[in-house]
């Protein structure tokens, strides 16, 4: 797999949700994963083909902010963007220590440390004047946010492409949205991409890792399923739920206490 079909998959993606506009100023949220660090990379290729071919002028610059977790070696991330000249920023945070004071039956609670970096990275790159933030999650990220949706939350719906952010003022994309994360592992290694080891206490055991090893079982049995669930997601024509049968009053009344009693 070459970063080829990547870049060829982040203009579709920038095709058909609008992601990238001429004077963008965009910051990536840099984690020291491969997922970021690709897209990092990938958008740096991304913004010369863009000036050359379609006329199209963006900024980037990758931030980094350090959760407080320690032992976490990113020097072979600085070294990689410094010899590709890529931009970056480190940030010092105190989220780890927060977390620590709001854990859940002796858990870190990752939806929150994703609400904290999350907000970290908007708030540096609103002090930086960036007017955009982007994430690396993939299709595969996707994939599992809908059937986390719909075994936890009761509803069918998964992360957006692209959102705007009224409280911060900003918006958040995502590039990688229509590449799946087999196809960005193997860019990495490929491109000797440096991975750090995450020094989260989480790290690999998380309701999202059980989601991931069972969408695995389940592609390793059914081999177009990984696809067909993408598909699944860009298919509106074939969108067809109950929701959409009921009478307007007395479906939603209907909808409305079965939504009472699950609260």
């Amino acid at each position: 797999m070459s970063v080829k079909k990547l870049l060829s998959d982040m203009r579709k993606a920038n095709e058909a949700f609008g992601l990238i506009e001429d004077g963008d100023r965009i910051a990536v949220g840099l984690s020291g994963g491969k997922d970021s660090t690709l897209l990092l990379y990938c958008l740096s290729l991304f913004q010369k083909l863009c000036q050359n071919v379609y006329g199209i002028d963006f900024d980037i610059i990758g931030i980094h902010i350090n959760l407080g977790f320690g032992e976490e070696d990113m020097e072979p991330l600085w070294e990689f963007l410094n010899m590709h000249c890529i931009e970056y920023c480190i940030e010092d945070s105190r989220i780890a220590e927060m977390l620590d004071l709001n854990r859940k039956n002796g858990k870190i609670q990752c939806s929150l440390c994703s609400k904290f970096k999350k907000g970290a990275v908007i708030n540096v790159a609103k002090k930086l004047g960036f007017n955009k933030v982007a994430f690396g999650h993939h299709a595969d990220d996707a994939i599992e946010t809908m059937f986390m949706n719909m075994i936890y939350g009761g509803r069918i719906a998964t992360f957006d492409p692209k959102m705007h952010l009224d409280n911060s003022d900003i918006d958040f994309i995502r590039p990688f949205c229509l590449s799946f994360e087999s196809e960005i592992k193997k860019t990495g290694i490929k491109l000797g991409i440096p991975v750090v080891k995450s020094g989260c206490p989480n790290d690999g055991f998380t309701k999202r890792s059980e989601i991931k090893a069972i969408l695995k079982g389940i592609y390793h049995e059914y081999p177009m399923a990984k696809d067909n669930f993408l598909l699944a997601l860009l298919n509106g024509k074939q969108f067809n739920l109950f929701f959409d049968k009921l009478a307007s009053e007395n479906g939603n009344g209907y909808i409305a206490k079965i939504a009472d009693k699950e609260q």
